[in-house]
C-alpha cells in the first residue's frame, strides 16, 4: 500500500505541476531519415527526447565497448579508471585498504567521492555491491554486451535523481545480439609470474520471423595475486629519516626535515620477536639471541641498511581475483506499436587479499615472564643480570599466519519492462527492476587475545612446555614459542587463530515508467519536446557481523542496518527559441526538473536548466546551469559504531604546546581536562583506538554546477571534431566526518573552555591523562569544490591507403578544494595538483587500419604532482625530501589481423616501455593507484564472430 500512495503521489505532484522540463543530452548523437521529410532526427544521449537537428547542451565522453578491453584489461573498469575524468578511488590495486572492500571497482567522476557517481545500466538504476552505498561495482556489468559506455556531467541529477551530483556513468547495452562471439585473452608480466584471463561467449538470434530477439553470454575473468615482494622495484622498503645535517632556514629544497630512504625501515619490531635489554635484541631462528645490526644511520625507532622490517612484505599490489558473468536477454514485439523485453544476471566475484598480520608493538600483552617454558637459559641469565623478572617482545605475529580476507558477492539482477507508442505520438517506457548482493566475508588468521595470553603464559610441567592456566589447559590451550620466526607449532596455531565470517545483503526495487513526445506542438523554430516521468526506489541494506570478532586483533565492526524509499516525478522539456538567422541556425532552451519524497530528509527538489546554440554547421555553443542533493545513503545515516584507529598528536603534550607561540588557551584547556603540565608520553606514536559511525539526522547535500562548452568541426578540415567545456561544481552541507586530530585540536583550542561538541568525543585516561578513545560520527559539516576544463579532440583521415583515426581526451583541473569546516571559508585545503589530483590528465589514442590489419597505440599521461598540501607547506615550507611525483607518460601498443573466417587475432603490450612507479611507491594507495604497479605486461586475444 506505501508503494501504491506514494506513485500516486507522484503522479498527482506530475498532473498538478503540468510543467514541462529538461534534459540531460550530448554531443554524440545517431541520425535516423525518414523518406517522408527527410529531416535528420538525432536521438540525444543520456536524454528521453528526440531532437529534430539540434545538439543538447551537456557535456558527455562515449566510449565504445571495444575500446574498452582494446588494452590487456580483463574488466571494464580497470579501462574507465584511466579517463582523465575519473579517479582511481577503488581499483583492484587499492581496494584491500579497507575490510571487506577488497575486489571491488568503483567509479569516481572528478574523484570527489564514489558516492556521488551515479552508475546506470540502459539508463535504469543498479544494485550496489557496498553495503550501506549506492555505489555499483562495475564488475557485475557485461563487457561482451556493452555497446558504449557515456560519462556524463552537469545537470544529471534532474534526470537521473540523487548520487549523480558530481556525473552519471551509463552503461548502454546492445539491445539485439544476433551470431556467435567468442573471445578469450590471455596476458602475462615481464617482470613476475603475474597472469590475466578473459573468456566471453554470447550467442543470440532472432525468433518468431523477426519480432522476438533472445540471447546469453557467458563471461569469466580472472587474475593471479601479485604481491610487492614479487617484483625488485617494489620489494624495497622505504623510510623518511630525519636530515640530521639540516641547518636552521629550512627553505632550501636540498635540506629537508626528512629523507627518503631505500632498504630503511623499523628496527624495533621484527618477525622473529626483538626486545630492549642492554641493547635492542631479536632470536635467531633457533631461539639463540643476536643484537640487532643499527648500522650507522638511525633515526628513532627507524634506520638504513641495518637490520629493520621490510613492511612490503605484507603489501599485496593485485590482489587474486575471479568472476563470474551469465546474462540472459529477450524482447518481443507484440505488435507493431508494443515490445516487452526482460533481462537477467548473475555475477559472482571473489577476492583475496593479503596483509599484515596480527602484531604487537609495545602492547603489554607480549610480555614474557622469566619462568616462561621457551625461555632459553641465556635469555634467562640476561634478565637476572639486569634484575627484571619481564620483557617485553616487539614481534609481527607472521608464522602465525598473515591476514587474509576473501570476499565472495553474488549479484542478481532482473529487469521486466515494456515500450512503445501509444496516442501515436507517444513513446513510453514502464519498468520494474529488481537488484540484490550478497557478500561473505571471511577473515582468515584472526588472533583470539585471550586464547593467544594464555598460549604465550606458558610453564615447564614435568618437562614439558604447558599453559599455566589450568582451566585454560583444560580447555585445549597450546603453549606459544614466540622465541624466533617460525617456532610456534602448528598445534599452538590452530589453538589462537580462528576464521571470522561477516556476511551482508544489498536489495534494490525500482518501478518506473517514462512517456516522450519529441514533437509536442510547433514553433516558428521548430518542434518543442516533452518528456516525463516517475519512478519508486526502495535501497535496503543490511550487514551482520561475525559473533567471534569481538576480543580479537580484528576490527569490532557494528551491524548497519538499514533501508529507505523514494517517489520522484520528473520532466524534461527542449523549447526552440530562434532558427535560420545570421549567427544563429538553432537556439534551443532545455529544462528539466525532478521533485523527490525521501522517507528519510522528506522533499527534495532539484533542476537544470540550458541553452544550445548552433552557430552554423562548424559551431556550436552549449552552457548549463543545475542545483542538485544527494540524500545520506544506508551507511552513512545508520551506521553503527565501529572499531577504527586514528594516528593523532596529543595536543596536550609538552612538546606539542611549545610549538604554538601562544599555548595559553591550550594549556588552560588540558589542565582543566586533568592533564599535567609535565604530560610528554609517546603513547601516540602508536595508532590510538577510536569509533566511527553514521547518524540519523543527517541532511541531503546541496550541489550547484555549472558548464560552458564549444563544440567546432570545420568544414576545411573533414573529420576533425573538437569540444571544450568548462565545468564547475559546488557541493554545501557534504557529509564527511570530522578528522580525529582536528577533534583534538577544536577540544583544547576553544575559547570558551571545554564544555565544547569535540571534548565530548575523547575519552582520557583520568591516571595517566593518555586518550583511550576517540569518537568520531558523519555530520553535514563540510564543502567541497571542484572546476576543470575538459577536452576532446577526434581526428579521422585516410593515410597510405588507410584509415587512421585519433583522439585525444584530456581534463585541466583549475580547483579542487575541501573545506572540512564550511563555516571556515578561508580555511581550506587546497588539493589541485597534489597526488590523485593532478592539474593535467590526458589519453591519446591513435589508430590505424589497412586491409585486414588494425594497429594501436595509446598514452596515458599524469602532470607532476605535489604530494603535500598546503596545510602541511604552510607550517614546513620543505618537510620532505621526497616532495612530488614527477610527470608520468605511460604507453599501450597492439596489433590485430582479421581473417576472412570471422577469426581475429590480436596481441598486444601494455606499458611497453615498462615505465617504473613513483619513487618510493607501490601503487596501492588511493592517491599511487593511478600509476601502474604491474610493469610490462603481454597479452593476446583471439576472438570468433559468425
Amino acid at each position: 500500500m506505501q508503494v501504491n500512495s506514494k506513485l500516486a503521489s507522484a503522479v498527482r505532484i506530475a498532473l498538478i505541476s503540468g510543467v514541462a522540463l529538461s534534459a540531460t543530452t550530448s554531443i554524440y548523437a545517431v541520425a535516423e531519415e525518414t523518406d517522408a521529410s527527410n529531416v535528420e532526427r538525432i536521438s540525444v544521449t543520456g536524454s528521453r527526447i528526440i531532437r529534430e537537428g539540434a545538439i543538447a547542451p551537456t557535456p558527455v565522453t562515449v566510449i565504445t565497448g571495444d575500446e574498452l578491453l582494446s588494452t590487456g584489461v580483463t574488466n571494464i573498469g580497470e579501462a574507465l579508471n584511466q579517463l582523465p575524468a575519473l579517479g582511481n578511488t577503488y581499483s583492484l590495486a587499492n581496494s584491500g585498504r579497507f575490510i571487506g572492500t577488497s575486489g571491488l571497482n568503483l567509479l569516481d567522476l572528478r574523484s570527489m567521492g564514489t558516492a556521488r557517481t551515479l552508475v546506470l545500466v540502459n539508463g535504469k538504476r543498479h544494485v550496489s555491491s557496498s553495503a550501506g552505498t549506492s555505489s555499483v561495482d562495475v564488475n557485475t556489468i557485461p563487457s561482451v554486451w556493452i555497446d558504449k559506455v557515456e560519462v556524463i556531467t552537469g545537470g544529471a541529477s534532474a534526470i537521473y535523481g540523487a548520487d549523480a551530483v558530481t556525473g552519471v556513468v551509463n552503461f548502454i547495452l546492445k539491445k539485439n545480439v544476433n551470431g556467435l562471439d567468442v573471445s578469450a585473452t590471455k596476458g602475462w608480466a615481464d617482470d613476475s609470474d603475474f597472469n590475466k584471463d578473459r573468456f566471453s561467449l554470447s550467442y543470440g538470434t532472432d525468433f518468431a520471423q523477426g519480432d522476438g530477439n533472445i540471447a546469453f553470454a557467458v563471461e569469466y575473468s580472472a587474475q593471479d595475486e601479485l604481491a610487492a615482494y614479487d617484483r625488485e622495484q617494489t620489494a624495497t622498503s622505504f623510510a623518511s629519516l630525519t636530515n640530521s645535517s639540516r641547518t636552521v632556514d629550512n627553505n632550501d629544497p636540498a635540506d629537508p626535515d626528512k629523507i627518503l630512504t631505500p632498504n630503511a625501515g623499523h628496527y624495533s619490531i621484527s618477525n622473529a620477536g626483538t626486545f630492549y635489554l642492554d641493547g635492542w635484541k631479536t632470536f635467531n631462528a633457533d631461539g639463540s639471541m643476536k643484537d640487532v645490526y643499527l648500522g650507522e644511520n638511525v633515526d628513532g625507532i627507524r634506520c638504513a641498511d641495518c637490520d629493520f622490517t621490510n613492511l612490503n612484505q605484507f603489501v599485496t599490489l593485485q590482489p587474486e581475483f575471479e568472476r563470474y558473468n551469465i546474462n540472459f536477454k529477450t524482447n518481443y514485439q507484440l505488435n507493431d506499436d508494443h515490445n516487452v523485453y526482460f533481462e537477467s544476471k548473475y555475477v559472482n566475484s571473489q577476492s583475496t587479499d593479503e596483509g599484515q598480520p596480527a602484531f604487537f608493538f609495545g602492547s603489554s600483552v607480549n610480555n614474557v615472564s622469566i619462568d616462561n617454558a621457551f625461555v632459553s637459559p641465556e635469555l634467562a641469565s640476561l634478565m637476572q643480570a639486569n634484575d627484571v623478572d619481564t620483557i617485553n617482545v616487539r614481534r609481527f605475529m607472521t608464522d602465525l599466519g598473515v591476514r587474509i580476507e576473501d570476499d565472495t558477492r553474488e549479484t542478481q539482477r532482473y529487469v521486466l519492462g515494456m515500450e512503445g507508442v501509444v496516442l501515436e505520438d507517444w513513446d513510453y517506457d514502464v519498468y520494474a527492476v529488481y537488484g540484490q548482493t550478497d557478500l561473505e566475508r571471511i577473515n582468515k588468521n584472526n588472533l583470539v587475545y585471550s586464547n593467544y595470553a594464555n598460549a604465550l603464559d606458558s610453564i615447564l610441567v614435568d618437562g614439558e612446555a604447558v599453559c599455566r592456566d589450568e582451566t585454560a589447559r583444560a580447555a585445549g590451550c597450546v603453549a606459544v614459542d614466540i622465541f624466533g620466526f617460525g617456532a610456534p607449532s602448528q598445534e599452538a596455531i590452530d589453538y589462537i587463530n580462528t576464521t571470522s565470517i561477516g556476511t551482508s545483503v544489498i536489495k534494490q526495487t525500482v518501478l518506473g515508467g517514462t512517456m516522450t513526445n519529441s514533437g509536442l506542438f510547433e514553433m516558428p523554430a521548430g518542434y518543442v519536446g516533452f518528456s516525463t516521468g516517475v519512478e519508486y526506489r526502495k535501497e535496503q541494506s543490511e550487514i551482520f557481523e561475525p559473533d567471534n570478532a569481538e576480543g580479537t586483533f580484528f576490527n569490532v565492526l557494528g551491524e548497519d542496518k538499514g533501508e529507505f524509499d523514494v517517489s520522484e516525478v520528473f520532466a524534461e522539456m527542449t523549447v526552440p527559441l530562434l532558427a535560420d538567422l545570421p549567427m544563429v541556425r538553432q537556439l534551443d532552451l532545455d529544462l528539466a526538473v525532478r521533485f523527490a519524497d525521501y522517507s528519510t530528509i522528506g522533499n527534495a527538489t532539484t533542476w537544470k536548466t540550458g541553452l544550445s546554440w548552433e552557430v552554423d554547421d562548424e559551431v556550436r555553443v552549449r552552457t548549463t546551469y543545475s542545483e542538485a542533493i544527494r540524500a545520506p545513503n544506508i551507511s552513512e545515516l545508520y551506521g553503527a559504531a565501529s572499531q577504527t584507529f586514528f594516528s593523532v598528536d596529543d595536543p596536550c603534550r609538552t612538546s606539542n604546546l611549545n610549538d604554538l607561540s601562544d599555548a595559553s588557551v591550550r594549556e588552560a584547556n588540558c589542565a582543566a581536562l586533568g592533564v599535567s603540565s609535565s604530560f610528554d608520553s609517546d603513547y601516540d606514536d602508536k595508532t590510538l583506538e577510536g569509533l566511527s559511525g553514521g547518524n540519523e539526522e543527517l541532511k541531503e547535500e546541496e550541489s550547484t554546477s555549472y558548464t560552458l562548452g564549444v563544440v567546432y568541426q570545420p568544414s576545411f578540415i573533414e573529420g576533425l571534431s573538437i569540444t571544450t567545456d568548462y565545468w564547475d561544481i559546488e557541493i554545501e552541507n557534504a557529509i564527511s566526518a570530522v578528522g580525529a586530530q582536528d577533534i583534538l585540536d577544536r577540544c583544547v583550542d576553544s575559547t570558551s573552555g571545554i564544555n565544547n561538541e569535540y571534548c565530548s568525543l575523547i575519552t582520557r585516561d583520568s591516571s595517566t591523562g593518555e586518550i583511550t578513545q576517540i569518537r568520531q560520527f558523519a555530520l553535514n559539516i563540510a564543502s567541497l569544490e571542484a572546476s576543470g576544463i575538459d577536452f576532446d579532440i577526434r581526428y579521422t583521415f585516410e593515410a597510405f591507403e588507410g584509415d587512421v583515426t585519433t583522439n585525444l581526451i584530456a581534463t585541466r583541473l583549475l580547483k579542487r578544494n575541501d573545506y572540512s569546516f564550511q563555516d571556515e571559508p578561508d580555511t581550506y585545503e587546497e588539493l589541485a595538483g597534489t597526488a590523485g589530483y593532478a592539474k593535467w590528465q590526458a589519453n591519446l589514442s591513435v589508430g590505424y587500419a589497412i586491409n585486414n590489419w588494425d594497429y594501436a597505440w595509446r598514452t596515458r599521461y599524469i602532470q607532476a604532482v605535489d604530494l603535500y598540501t598546503n596545510y602541511t607547506l604552510d607550517n614546513n615550507a620543505n618537510p620532505s625530501s621526497a616532495m612530488a611525483y614527477g610527470d608520468y607518460y605511460i604507453s599501450d601498443v597492439s596489433v590485430a589481423y582479421n581473417f576472412d573466417s570471422g577469426v581475429t587475432l590480436k596481441f598486444g603490450i601494455d606499458n611497453v616501455f615498462n615505465r617504473d612507479l613513483p619513487y618510493g611507491t607501490t601503487g596501492t594507495e588511493e592517491a599511487s593507484s593511478a600509476y601502474d604497479n604491474v610493469g610490462r605486461f603481454f597479452h593476446t586475444t583471439a576472438t570468433y564472430k559468425f
